[in-house]
C-alpha cells in the first residue's frame, strides 16, 4: 500500500503532466478555496443518471483510457 506521501507524488505528477503547471496549480487553489468535497461532487455527477447510462459512460471512458499498469 502506497503511503500519503507517494499517493499525493504520484496525485502532482499526473495533474503536471495532464495540465502542466499553472493550471495545477489553479487546480490546487480552486480545490483549498471551494472546501471540494469530490464524493459529493461524484454524487451530483452521477445521481441523474440511470445504471445504463453510468454503464455506458463506464465502457466509453475505458475504452478511451485502456489501463496500462505503471511499474
Amino acid at each position: 500500500m502506497a503511503s500519503d506521501m507517494e499517493i499525493m507524488d504520484r496525485g502532482i505528477s499526473c495533474l503536471l503532466e495532464k495540465l502542466g503547471v499553472i493550471e495545477t496549480e489553479r487546480f490546487i487553489a480552486v480545490i483549498n478555496r471551494e472546501r471540494f468535497d469530490y464524493t459529493k461532487w461524484q454524487r451530483r455527477k452521477f445521481d441523474g443518471m440511470s445504471s445504463e447510462a453510468f454503464h455506458e459512460a463506464a465502457v466509453a471512458y475505458s475504452k478511451q483510457r485502456p489501463f496500462i499498469k505503471k511499474t
